[in-house]
């Protein structure tokens, strides 16, 4: 699918005059490909990796174009595991065009205030990749609030599905550590190759700042994915716990109910009782005041030793 935006007064528009400077392509499909390669010359294989997830960032120098792929975050779907993935989109920019390759819809362009002041293509890059790390700390928010209600369910819960779902986000976090780094040693070529790209002094005083906020980023999602990773012994030590908690509750339960119980069995055997306990008329109350008295030193015997 084709979508095609304008840069209108200094923003990024779907309407405009003229041919669109910037070409958005999301699964791209067999004639798409074909206009990219055949028309674009756009490598084959560099566009095979921007609609690879698992390629990392990188830039290219082509005889005519910039081609660079980075990383972003998928789309967040609550539904099923709590997987936070990442995905590649290719970024080829000519001279008098842009073209965005991903294999997925998504809303980097939504108007929103990071694309201000956009006056040449260059621009709208730098402005995509400071809003992909944008996206990227969005999405590390919703992870640590998804990992703040889990522990409080962990707490006093003995599920598997709680710590899975820990686990979980613990391996996004892995994805997000390695696809930031990613984007980071992207920009950094971007900088250095800042002369062969075009970019204007005020577009390197950008550039600094999506450097700075990557970096940030970045040092935001290692915090997080340390201090989730060694959480989670604690986590499974609080499971094996509150096991151990009711297997000693279940054991003081089954030793309150052995003793009165072996009271009775003692007099009920089948063997010769003393005549006097047996022809007298309260030796039943007897017998349950023994079981009873064997209860009452189960639970004193639980309070003096703390069980």
């Amino acid at each position: 699918m084709l979508q095609q935006l304008y840069i209108t007064d200094g923003k990024v528009t779907d309407s405009g005059q003229g041919e669109a400077p910037v070409w958005v392509y999301t699964s791209p499909d067999e004639a798409e490909r074909k206009y990219l390669i055949e028309q674009l010359k756009i490598d084959e294989h560099t566009l095979n990796s921007a609609l690879d997830p698992d390629e990392l960032s990188r830039l290219e120098f082509e005889p005519d174009h910039a081609a660079m792929i980075f990383k972003r975050p998928k789309n967040l779907s609550m539904e099923g595991e709590l997987l936070f993935e990442v995905s590649s989109t290719g970024v080829f920019l000519f001279k008098d065009k842009l073209a965005i390759v991903s294999s997925e819809e998504f809303d980097l362009f939504d108007g929103s205030k990071q694309y201000v002041k956009c006056q040449s293509l260059p621009d709208v890059v730098l402005r995509l990749l400071n809003r992909t790390t944008a996206h990227f700390r969005g999405h590390l928010k919703v992870i640590n609030m998804c990992a703040e209600d889990i522990e409080e369910k962990v707490a006093g819960a003995l599920q598997n599905r709680y710590l899975l779902s820990l686990f979980t986000l613990e391996k996004s976090l892995v994805y997000y550590v390695s696809a930031i780094h990613s984007n980071g040693l992207l920009i950094e070529k971007l900088k250095t190759s800042a002369p062969r790209i075009g970019f204007s002094s005020e577009a390197l005083e950008f550039l600094d700042d999506v450097a700075v906020e990557n970096t940030q980023c970045l040092k935001q999602a290692e915090i997080n994915a340390d201090i989730l990773a060694s959480l989670m012994d604690a986590r499974a030590s609080i499971v094996s716990n509150n096991l151990n908690v009711i297997m000693k509750t279940l054991t003081l339960i089954t030793i309150g109910i052995m003793l009165p119980t072996f009271v009775v069995s003692a007099f009920s055997m089948n063997v010769t009782l003393p005549s006097n306990l047996k022809s007298h008329p309260l030796a039943f109350y007897a017998i349950l005041t023994l079981a009873a008295i064997s209860v009452v030193f189960v639970l004193v015997l639980q309070r003096l030793k703390r069980w």
